[in-house]
C-alpha cells in the first residue's frame, strides 16, 4: 500500500478558556492502557445463550423522556469477558441511524475479531441541539459499564469509533473524557471515559472560518450556534480539549473529502502528537466523504484495508 501516514505540524488557534465548560475529575478512572491485566473470566451473570446473537433496540438511557436505544452484537465465541466497541453513526447531527452509515461495515468485522459491539442512536437536531448528542453517548458508555456483568464485557476496555458527525462525537469522547458537565441521566457512578478512539473524517475545529467553509450552516445550528462566532462552536470542538491523558487515537480521512476538510483531521492529529497522545493519521488517497472513491484511481488504502486497520487498532489498544 502507498497510503500516506501524515505527520504535519499546523498552527493552533488559541481560544479563551472562559468559553469552555469547567473540566472536572471523572467519577471513576479506568486502568491506564499500559497496565492492562488479563481479560476477566466469563461473567457468572451472563446468559451464554446470547453468544452470537444481536439484542436490538435496547434502551440504554432515558433523557428528556426520550428512550435512547442501542443494538448490541455479541461475538460468536466466549472464553472470557469481551472488550467492547461503540459505533456512532454520522448524519450531520440531524439524521442517521445505528443500523446504517459509512462505518456499519466495520461492525461484523469487529464482532468476528471478538469484540462486543454496541451501535448507538442519540438525540438529533433540529429537535435537540448540542450537547444532547454527547450527553447521550456518555450515558451509553456508563450503561455498558453498569451492565458489564450481564453483557460479559470488561468495563476497563471500551473503545468508540464514528464517522463524520459520529467521528466528531467520538473524538470529543476521547479528548473531553473528564467533562463531567456532560454527564447527565443514569449511571452517574460510572465513568464515561473510553480507552481508544477511531475517528473517520470527523469535524474537529468548528471555530476557524477556513474550516467552516465546508460545513453547512444547518449543521452549525445543530451544534447550538447562532452565528459563526458563537462560543458554542468552541465548546463543541474536540481540538480544544486535548490533554496528555487522552486515549490512543486512529484518525482516517480521504484526501478528496469535499464535505469535511482534511485539515480537521490533521489539526487534531497535530495537537494529539504535541500532547504526547499515541495517535496515527491515515490519509486515504482518492477518498471522498464516507470513503467513497473520488476520481478514476482506486482508494488507497482500500475500503477492506480501512476496516482491517480499524480492527487491528482496537485489538492492539484494547487487548494488549
Amino acid at each position: 500500500m502507498c497510503f500516506l501516514l501524515v505527520f504535519l505540524v499546523s498552527s493552533a488557534c488559541s481560544l479563551p478558556v472562559s468559553i469552555l465548560p469547567i473540566r472536572a475529575t471523572p467519577t471513576a478512572t479506568p486502568v491506564p492502557t499500559n497496565t492492562w491485566i488479563p481479560l476477566p473470566p466469563i461473567s457468572p451473570e451472563f446468559d451464554t445463550s446470547r453468544v452470537g446473537t444481536v439484542a436490538e433496540n435496547v434502551v440504554y438511557c432515558t433523557i428528556d423522556d426520550v428512550a435512547l436505544k442501542m443494538d448490541i452484537y455479541f461475538p460468536e465465541r466466549a472464553s472470557s469477558a469481551w472488550a467492547a466497541v461503540m459505533y456512532v453513526h454520522g448524519g450531520g447531527w440531524g439524521s442517521g441511524d445505528k443500523t446504517r452509515g459509512a462505518g456499519i461495515e466495520e461492525v461484523p468485522a469487529l464482532v468476528e475479531a471478538g469484540f462486543l459491539v454496541a451501535a448507538v442512536n442519540y438525540r438529533l437536531a433540529p429537535e435537540y441541539s448540542f450537547p444532547a448528542m454527547i450527553e447521550d453517548l456518555r450515558c451509553a458508555v456508563r450503561y455498558l459499564r453498569a451492565h458489564a456483568g450481564e453483557l460479559n464485557l470488561d468495563p476497563l476496555r471500551i473503545g468508540a469509533f464514528g464517522t463524520s458527525a459520529g467521528g466528531h462525537l467520538v473524538a470529543l469522547m476521547g479528548t473531553a473524557g473528564d467533562m463531567t458537565a456532560w454527564d447527565v441521566g443514569e449511571y452517574l457512578g460510572q465513568s464515561s471515559r473510553v480507552q481508544a478512539v477511531v475517528d473517520y473524517f470527523g469535524p474537529t475545529d468548528l471555530t476557524n472560518p477556513e474550516y467552516l467553509a465546508v460545513i453547512d450552516w444547518e449543521y452549525l445550528q445543530a451544534l447550538g450556534a447562532r452565528d459563526t462566532h458563537d462560543p458554542a462552536l468552541a465548546v463543541a470542538s474536540p481540538v480544544n480539549y486535548v490533554t496528555p491523558d487522552d486515549p490512543p487515537f486512529l484518525i482516517m480521512h480521504g484526501d478528496k473529502d469535499d464535505a469535511v476538510a482534511l485539515k480537521h483531521s490533521t489539526r487534531l492529529y497535530d495537537l494529539l502528537q504535541q500532547a504526547g497522545v499515541p495517535s496515527e493519521l491515515v490519509v486515504v488517497l482518492n477518498g471522498g466523504h464516507g470513503f467513497a472513491q473520488a476520481g478514476e484511481r482506486p482508494m488507497d488504502p482500500s475500503r477492506e484495508e480501512i476496516i482491517q486497520l480499524t480492527v487491528d487498532f482496537f485489538l492492539e489498544e484494547l487487548l494488549k
